[in-house]
């Protein structure tokens, strides 16, 4: 993850991290190619979370979850493809809908005053998967940059399926604080 979005930054032609790209750019150097045992994956990627959150704005990392969200370019792509040509013509809610009973993998609603789509998602494996069982220590900082990042792969899993173009309006974490297994909220917005 660390690296992906190094890189990203790196090459944004706007100029937009070039304040901020060389602790970016040590943060990955002396943490990410470490091979000490005191300091585990997550460890490193919270750290690089924390300096994300810091330093970059929400916007800056919302388009970098567009561009570079977790769970992207799965197996299932195929599937969501051939779900986006077989209901090209489905009105984007039943579209949604249909999806969800399909796919079954969150719950999502179209909101047609605002073009956007809510979606309450809690997967089975990473942060959930440990609070589940019951393992996931106090939420670190950087929970927020860690979903904005998950929320990056479902905007990737609802563009394909329903062949709109998606932008991340807003990454509600609150749930989590009451207990760790409520679903976050997604918003998208249709552009």
């Amino acid at each position: 993850m660390m690296k992906t979005v190094l890189r990203a930054m790196q090459k944004e032609n706007t100029g937009a991290f070039n304040d901020v790209l060389p602790l970016f750019e040590d943060i990955v150097q002396n943490h990410v190619g470490s091979s000490s045992p005191q300091i585990g994956l997550d460890e490193r990627c919270d750290h690089f979370a924390k300096a994300m959150k810091e330093h970059l704005t929400k916007e800056q990392r919302y388009r970098i979850a567009e561009k570079h969200g977790t769970c992207n370019d799965t197996q299932y792509d195929k599937d969501r493809r051939a779900f986006a040509k077989e209901h090209v013509n489905t009105p984007i809610a039943e579209r949604l809908e249909m999806f969800e009973d399909k796919f079954q993998r969150c719950t999502a609603v179209f909101n047609s005053a605002d073009n956007t789509i809510t979606v309450k998602f809690a997967c089975s494996h990473g942060y959930y998967k440990k609070a589940y069982e019951g393992k996931f220590p106090p939420l670190p900082e950087s929970i927020e940059v860690y979903f904005e990042r998950c929320a990056g792969g479902r905007l990737y899993e609802y563009q394909k399926a329903l062949g709109v173009k998606l932008k991340i309006k807003s990454v509600d974490v609150s749930p989590i604080y009451e207990n760790p297994t409520n679903p976050v909220v997604f918003t998208f917005e249709i552009v």
